[in-house]
């Protein structure tokens, strides 16, 4: 299977890929995509396609229990337990009722996290405007997943590997919104996100000297106002 990730240099994105699907670093193979080298006002950044390698390949043996077991990120989509099963039909039952069709799989496990994935040939509306009815949708599943005792899990409902092309979008704009406010001397109002989205604008902008931002507005779609400070 494929994935991509992107960090500042190459070495931060491969170790970013080894974290999150679990993996040493030779059970994968790496091909950049793309790579911007730092400028004037310009961060530099790697985009890389990670090609995962079956273990078989390395000498690996099922009845081998010397290594300590890793945890898979992207694991057996079908639930394995009673909470994730419920979890997976409430979903699945609640967009059947608004009328789309779907199927629904696991798409990941972590600590204190799930990752659900929609399969749907209506994806475009179940995502909606800027993921907002995406949003809405896995709110909901947040709420009955408390209503079951999980509240310690974090549940991210993803369709057509939506989340991951706005992060890199919202990481770009970023970028080019610093680019304008450095060479105006004007901060810039983004579009109302939310608080996860806003979350990921600060730490894209938080190592650069002479910008700042801050979040305004009331409610779970807050804006951010990126601010020229100039350098101390």
């Amino acid at each position: 299977m494929t994935y991509e990730y992107e960090g500042k240099t190459e070495k931060e994105a491969i170790e970013m890929a080894a974290a999150e699907l679990g993996l040493e670093r030779d059970q994968f193979d790496v091909e950049i995509i793309e790579s911007q080298k730092t400028g004037l006002f310009k961060k530099g950044f790697v985009k890389i396609r990670v090609h995962t390698v079956d273990a078989v390949e390395h000498g690996a043996s099922e009845s081998d229990n010397s290594a300590p077991a890793k945890k898979t990120l992207f694991a057996d989509p079908l639930p394995q337990d009673e909470f994730e099963k419920k979890l997976i039909n409430f979903t699945a039952s609640m967009i059947r009722k608004m009328g789309y069709d779907v199927t629904v799989e696991i798409m990941f496990r972590e600590d204190h996290k799930l990752g659900i994935r929609l399969n749907s040939s209506k994806s475009s509306i179940l995502i909606g405007r800027k993921g907002k009815n995406l949003d809405a949708l896995q709110l909901l599943v947040n709420v009955y997943a408390g209503r079951l005792g999980r509240e310690d899990i974090r549940v991210i409902l993803d369709t057509e590997n939506y989340r991951i092309r706005r992060e890199e979008s919202l990481v770009r704009l970023a970028y080019t919104v610093a680019d304008k406010v450095r060479m105006s001397r004007k901060s810039v109002l983004l579009e109302p996100m939310n608080p996860f989205e806003r979350r990921l604008i600060h730490t894209t902008l938080n190592d650069i000297s002479d910008v700042e931002t801050k979040s305004e507005g009331d409610g779970l779609y807050k804006q951010v106002r990126v601010i020229y400070k100039g350098v101390r």
